[in-house]
């Protein structure tokens, strides 16, 4: 059997490629197609695959600047040939679920709808961004929607990385999908022996992930704070943070445990499709204050006051996407820490290991090539 895996672009190891990294290990003889790949920057088990690009990657400066070339990105996932393989196993949140299947079964897992085009269209391109892209989008964002609804006929089925994708698949696609959670790497983290006295945000530095508010928050509770992370908004996050706020930049894999462990709590303001990087932190016995909106609210037991200590809470939601909103949450949580307890906290992310992600993934292929 011929099988091929497709991806958006191999950047970096991000959320998608934790999930991209179990599919090749899965499917090692498989083919990899992507329309952008930087070498160095994905795993091994990425990396030895067989890796076939799209003429995007020929494209001046693509590494820096490839989410320019976003509306080429239709076409160019169209022009590979899978006319040659029985299966196809796309990892997608902007093109990749595109593909022409021909005659090969397509299974589509789903990060997200194209959110750029999508509910996150105004972080991306809204007023607070720069103009071009802003007249740009204005112009493509209808094809690229038409697009995106058109191509998902394409796929014979959908699996979705939480229940809050399922529904978005459902709204724009008019599909149906199977609920699989994203791995989290649950071997690799630690409690700590000892709590310092920092709060921790771990995210890449772009609109969507609301650093922004994590910083005006911190500049008005005087908390130490590290935030680890590197994209675009790095410089104007930096001017507006106070001495109490430390830009860490990326860590590598060995770092980021100890990072974790010894944090009082992780900071988690942006809205996420799933989001890894809460599952880490409780990975590692540390509680979680984030935004009470989208996979968050399927990864973390919140702790409400006004219902009375629940027996197994694992962090603090705040309800409005604000400083404020978050300095309460903060300030909620120095007085009530003792109710959380970092074993409680590590067993409820136990649920979302890598070996379960890996079975799932496998019984759900062998299923679907049975049918």
């Amino acid at each position: 059997m011929r099988v091929a895996i497709v991806h958006d672009w191999l950047i970096g190891m991000r959320g998608g490629e934790k999930c991209l990294d179990v599919f090749c290990e899965l499917l090692p003889e498989a083919d990899l197609y992507t329309l952008v790949c930087v070498p160095g920057k994905v795993s091994p088990a990425i990396q030895h695959m067989k890796i076939h690009v799209s003429w995007i990657n020929r494209l001046p400066a693509v590494e820096r600047a490839y989410r320019y070339y976003l509306p080429l990105f239709p076409r160019a996932i169209e022009k590979f040939d899978f006319s040659h393989y029985d299966l196809i196993l796309s990892s997608s949140h902007c093109v990749a679920k595109g593909v022409y299947p021909h005659r090969a079964l397509h299974v589509s897992y789903i990060h997200a709808p194209m959110r750029y085009v999508w509910d996150q269209y105004d972080s991306y391109f809204g007023v607070n961004n720069s103009i071009v892209p802003r007249t740009g989008m204005a112009v493509w964002r209808r094809y690229l929607q038409r697009w995106d609804v058109r191509s998902a006929a394409r796929v014979d089925y959908f699996i979705a990385n939480s229940n809050n994708v399922a529904v978005k698949i459902r709204k724009i696609y008019g599909r149906e999908a199977t609920t699989i959670y994203p791995p989290v790497a649950t071997e690799r983290f630690f409690i700590g022996k000892d709590t310092a006295s920092y709060y921790l945000a771990v995210a890449a530095l772009v609109p969507y992930k609301r650093i922004d508010v994590a910083v005006a928050a911190f500049n008005e509770l005087q908390l130490p704070l590290k935030i680890v992370g590197q994209g675009p908004l790095r410089r104007k996050l930096e001017r507006m943070a106070g001495p109490n706020i430390e830009f860490l930049g990326w860590v590598d894999d060995a770092s980021l445990p100890q990072l974790y462990a010894s944090c009082r709590a992780l900071i988690f303001p942006g809205e996420e499709d799933f989001g890894i990087v809460p599952l880490e932190a409780q990975a590692s016995g540390r509680p979680v204050i984030g935004y009470g909106a989208g996979g968050l609210l399927e990864t973390l037991v919140g702790y409400d006051p006004e219902a009375g200590t629940q027996s197994c809470p694992t962090g603090i939601f705040f309800r409005e996407q604000t400083a404020m909103s978050l300095i309460r949450a903060v300030e909620l949580f120095e007085r009530s820490r003792v109710v959380f307890n970092p074993r409680t906290i590590q067993r409820h992310a136990a649920q979302f290991s890598r070996p379960r992600f890996k079975a799932q993934i496998q019984e759900y292929i062998a299923e679907r090539l049975q049918e």
